[in-house]
């Protein structure tokens, strides 16, 4: 072998570098991937086909420019093909749960348990511990000592039993909790955080969607239309969870076999609540017990409930999916906490 052949070798190109390349070209050059460069990028991550270094830039070069929705799709698909979830394994409504709660407690919880009585199969994922001061649902699941799935197995005996499953991320894809997690390195989220609430592992009919910053309620109601998903539904929650913030309006954003539209949810309240000056996971169960009464916290289980039922059921008006929710509060088991 030559001299020039031994040059030539060492300067040729890592196969990941034309993707940090299209982020990183300046203020003219950049421009967002195609829904298949996107596919193929995260495919190759997925497979750990990147260096270290390749990947901090990526996902930082992704986060200042912002992800489109054909970058979320692309990035879902990829991450969905590496997932090992059974096809005879089913949901009727898929939950995802990546924020964590700071300011008020994880109501959400029993929203979701509310569902489960009713007959629906409620699948919950998540992450924990990416971000400090935070209560994760994993810690509040285990509390009230539900079991957490960590098999597909274990999720299958625990939604036949139950109807409720959650199953943390880790579980799901060791390889997204692991980009998750580079979080604490990196001091940012990533693109990471929006694609794993909508990788919805069992193909379930119905995907509703928590998030922070408004900006990404149209990003999830597109990529969902690019997905195929048959309903999603998006919402600004409570501390970027599935959760409605009862003293508020809350304005739903709807992709439905493929049309986008908005509904408002408005606030049940005339005035705010005061935040509660510390969360206690005691007075989350005494509420469910019945020994504490709650203003906030019964309307935010109850909304939340009624605003996932019309997901499942989209001939629901509002008013019905609140009585129903109603219904299956004033009927829940309070001696199960």
């Amino acid at each position: 072998m030559s001299m020039h052949d031994n040059i030539r070798q060492s300067v040729s190109e890592h196969p990941f570098a034309q993707y940090v390349r299209i982020l990183g070209k300046g203020k003219k050059g950049t421009r967002s991937f195609t829904q298949e460069e996107a596919r193929d990028a995260m495919r190759m991550i997925m497979n750990n086909e990147v260096e270290d270094i390749q990947l901090g830039a990526f996902l930082m070069l992704i986060r200042v420019k912002e992800e489109s929705p054909e970058e979320l799709a692309g990035f879902v698909e990829a991450a969905k093909s590496t997932l090992s979830a059974p096809a005879d394994l089913h949901a009727d409504i898929d939950w995802s749960s990546y924020a964590g709660k700071r300011r008020h407690l994880p109501w959400f919880i029993f929203s979701a348990l509310l569902l489960a009585q009713q007959g629906k199969r409620v699948f919950m994922h998540g992450a924990s511990g990416h971000t400090h001061n935070r209560i994760y649902t994993e810690t509040i699941v285990s509390k009230l000592g539900l079991p957490i799935a960590q098999t597909w197995d274990n999720c299958k005996t625990n939604l036949d039993n139950s109807n409720f499953c959650f199953m943390p991320l880790s579980s799901v894809s060791p390889k997204l909790a692991e980009l998750i997690d580079l979080r604490s390195t990196l001091g940012l989220r990533s693109p990471v955080h929006s694609l794993s609430r909508l990788i919805n592992p069992l193909n379930a009919a119905s995907v509703v969607q928590g998030v922070f910053h408004p900006p990404y309620l149209d990003l999830h109601q597109e990529a969902a239309q690019l997905l195929d998903y048959p309903v999603t539904v998006t919402i600004k929650g409570e501390g970027g969870e599935i959760e409605r913030n009862p003293d508020n309006d809350c304005e739903s954003y709807i992709c439905h076999n493929g049309e986008l539209s908005n509904e408002l949810w408005p606030s049940l309240f005339a005035k705010r609540h005061v935040k509660p000056a510390e969360l206690s996971f005691e007075d989350m169960t005494a509420v469910w017990r019945g020994e504490l009464e709650h203003e906030y916290g019964e309307a935010a289980i109850i909304s939340t409930a009624a605003f996932a039922m019309k997901a499942i059921d989209t001939t629901l008006t509002q008013q019905e999916a609140l009585s129903q929710a109603e219904t299956e509060w004033a009927n829940r088991d309070k001696n199960r906490f």
